[in-house]
């Protein structure tokens, strides 16, 4: 992704000066129709260009493309994905997000939400969040699954770039199955936060993520918590399953490289009968490549 630095007709002006910040809304609509799932609604705005790839199997496919440099400060930045009933979705990003000091001196919020309703399936599968130096972000994830719903959710921070400090950033991730909440934490890392880079959190990583899996099948199959990685200095990570049908992978690591691998492996080693999502009302749908090319229109 190159990132360049553009006015947003949507930014916010202030009243004697320049505009200072984006708002912008993605949105995201994925449904059944005829033995496939459909993109009815597929709106890009502001930094976000959404790209309409490759179908695999009945799940549909969907690229995020930065179309500027996001989030900045100032910027309130939000994606809404929807998954109806026994629809399939797959959305990945081309790049890494890049958050950066921006003209004001205020935060940067960059919102999540996802929906997903019964018999739907969503892998949520973006590149990493690059927190630079000087940059301010409070990232939430709003997560509404139906009973019946399966999702495979990835999340990767890397504080700071290659010999700079971490900027901050704040991040909340909260999951409701069935409407009752299953998974609510917040962490935050950064200049002002005590301890984020001592033993007790990081332990002096620069790259910490996520791994969240959700599928009634663990209802009836129940992983054991298992440490990942032989050695600490290069990073490690636990699985635990959640008081729900889930698990969540959560791993720290010296770089995005090693956080990766980590990452990887855990969704390698869980994967039945989740990550690959099986079968939709009858319908097998495997795992597809993780490719930004669109389809022809």
């Amino acid at each position: 992704m190159t990132l360049t630095t553009c006015t947003h007709p949507k930014a916010a002006s202030t009243p004697d000066g320049p505009a200072v910040g984006v708002r912008a809304t993605a949105r995201i609509l994925a449904a059944a129709r005829s033995g496939t799932t459909t993109l009815p609604v597929l709106d890009g705005d502001g930094p976000f260009e959404l790209r309409r790839l490759h179908s695999h199997g009945t799940q549909a496919r969907v690229c995020i493309v930065g179309a500027m440099s996001a989030p900045l400060g100032g910027d309130r930045l939000r994606i809404e994905a929807t998954v109806q009933r026994g629809a399939a979705l797959h959305v990945i990003s081309a790049a890494a997000t890049l958050a950066l000091r921006g003209p004001t001196s205020g935060h940067a919020t960059y919102d999540v939400h996802l929906t997903v309703g019964e018999h739907a399936q969503l892998h949520w599968l973006p590149k990493p969040l690059i927190c630079a130096a000087g940059s301010d972000l409070r990232q939430t994830w709003t997560i509404d699954l139906a009973p019946t719903a399966r999702l495979v959710l990835r999340e990767e921070q890397i504080l700071g770039r290659t010999g700079e400090p971490s900027g901050h950033v704040t991040t909340r991730l909260t999951v409701r199955r069935g409407g009752r909440t299953l998974l609510d934490q917040q962490a935050a890392y950064g200049p002002g936060e005590p301890g984020w880079d001592g033993p007790a959190v990081l332990a002096g990583h620069r790259a910490t993520g996520q791994l969240l899996t959700l599928d009634p099948a663990f209802e009836e199959i129940i992983p054991d918590v298992q440490l990942l990685g032989d050695a600490p200095q290069d990073g490690q990570a636990v699985l635990t399953p959640l008081a729900g049908p889930a698990t969540l992978v959560t791993a720290a690591a010296p770089d995005s490289l090693r956080l990766r691998r980590l990452l990887d492996t855990a969704q390698n080693t869980y994967r039945q009968p989740l990550t690959d999502l099986g079968p939709v009302r009858g319908r097998d749908v495997g795992p597809p490549r993780a490719d930004c090319r669109p389809t022809r229109a």
